[in-house]
């Protein structure tokens, strides 16, 4: 079986991820931050080390801004329903996620926001002079996704970041955190949301929000933390604030494990392994004359996520048979993303997307390509 889906989700895991949630199970069990016992104090222990180490990956300087979620979706709907009211003014790119884009369209259709959707090139670039030339003086947030999800294209961050100035600056990194460097002070970050799941190794189910300081969210939940259990005010303190419920402590404790597993390998040695591995497909790619390839087509300015589609067969019906004959997981269709595809010219039937990561080999690249070749050329 050969995983070309880590987009999706990463597979296979680092042990360390797996055994640290089994040993949560087996040697803990307890909720951090309920209770006084010498349980409840270990478990806080690995939700405070899981937060130091994402905050050591994101140069984060004071660990209590960065929120845990359950996922990026959790943590970009935080940021966008959290901060703007009504008559505030959003830029984003055409490229971007549901995740960004739903929560956005419900604002505007509710009249609450104005929205300018700024145009993309057909390989996922972003024109950052372009962004800065829409900002109006109620411009409230600036939101864009660090990679795309279908064609991998890396968005200038630094730049954009500096064409920001004093309005928030929302990234979404579920695809390039863990795979792609990002300094939120050099790049002047302001919300930066990520998922556990994909390039940081961990479970499905985590995630979360860096909030930069001076700027205050709304909570979308309000409850129990464990803290101020004498009041009937929701704590207004970091983390607190935004963390209303039992915590996911195995998934956390998973999550910080596959966050250390980046920190000793170094994000520049995951990154060179994933585009050399780009890099090969990419070559062997353009020597197949049935098959189109999207986005970039360089591996310098995109995360290992590639998206092709067969001259002659339906996206879904390529999948369908690389998954069948060849045991080669992909993923197929529009990948939540509609904007990206209408882009790129590939809506509304989609594409098939080959995203590898740090555990794929160069064998495994070589097989694929053959069963492309035998699906491009035989019926």
């Amino acid at each position: 079986m050969i995983y070309f889906d880590n987009a999706c989700t990463s597979f296979p895991k680092p042990p360390e991820v797996v055994e640290s949630m089994r040993d949560y199970y087996l040697r803990i069990g307890s909720s951090p931050g309920r209770s006084g016992h010498s349980l409840s104090l270990k478990a806080a222990r690995l939700i405070f080390e899981a937060r130091e180490n994402l905050s050591h990956l994101f140069n984060v300087p004071r660990s209590e801004r960065l929120i845990f979620t359950s996922n990026a979706t959790d943590a970009l709907n935080l940021a966008i329903l959290g901060l703007l009211t009504e008559g505030d003014h959003v830029i984003t790119p055409s490229m971007e996620h549901n995740s960004v884009m739903r929560p956005l369209k419900y604002l505007l259709k509710k009249g609450i926001i104005d929205l300018t959707i700024v145009p993309s090139s057909e390989e996922g670039y972003i024109d950052p002079d372009a962004l800065r030339k829409s900002i109006r003086k109620n411009t409230r947030l600036i939101a864009v996704n660090h990679a795309s999800n279908v064609v991998g294209t890396i968005a200038p961050l630094e730049e954009i970041g500096k064409i920001s100035g004093n309005i928030p600056f929302l990234v979404d990194a579920a695809q390039s955190a863990g795979a792609v460097s990002i300094d939120i002070e050099q790049m002047g970050i302001d919300l930066l949301a990520f998922t556990g799941h994909k390039s940081l190794y961990g479970p499905q189910g985590t995630g979360g929000l860096f909030v930069r300081e001076g700027i205050d969210l709304k909570p979308l939940r309000l409850g129990g933390t464990g803290s101020k259990s004498e009041s009937w005010d929701h704590p207004d303190f970091l983390p607190d604030k935004y963390e209303s419920g039992t915590p996911n402590t195995a998934g956390i404790a998973g999550l910080g494990q596959g966050v250390k597993f980046i920190l000793n390998k170094g994000v520049d040695e995951i990154r060179q392994h994933e585009m050399r591995l780009t890099q090969s497909l990419l070559e062997c790619l353009e020597d197949i004359e049935e098959i189109t390839v999207y986005g970039p087509r360089n591996p310098s300015e995109q995360t290992p996520t590639v998206s092709i589609n067969v001259r002659g067969r339906e996206a879904s019906e390529v999948g369908y048979r690389l998954d069948r004959e060849f045991e080669i997981m992909t993923r197929v269709g529009l990948h939540c993303n509609p904007g990206t595809h209408k882009t790129i010219g590939t809506f509304p039937h989609g594409t098939v997307r080959l995203s590898m990561g740090y555990f794929n080999t160069y064998e495994e690249v070589g097989q694929v390509l053959e069963a492309l070749r035998e699906i491009a050329t035989i019926p």
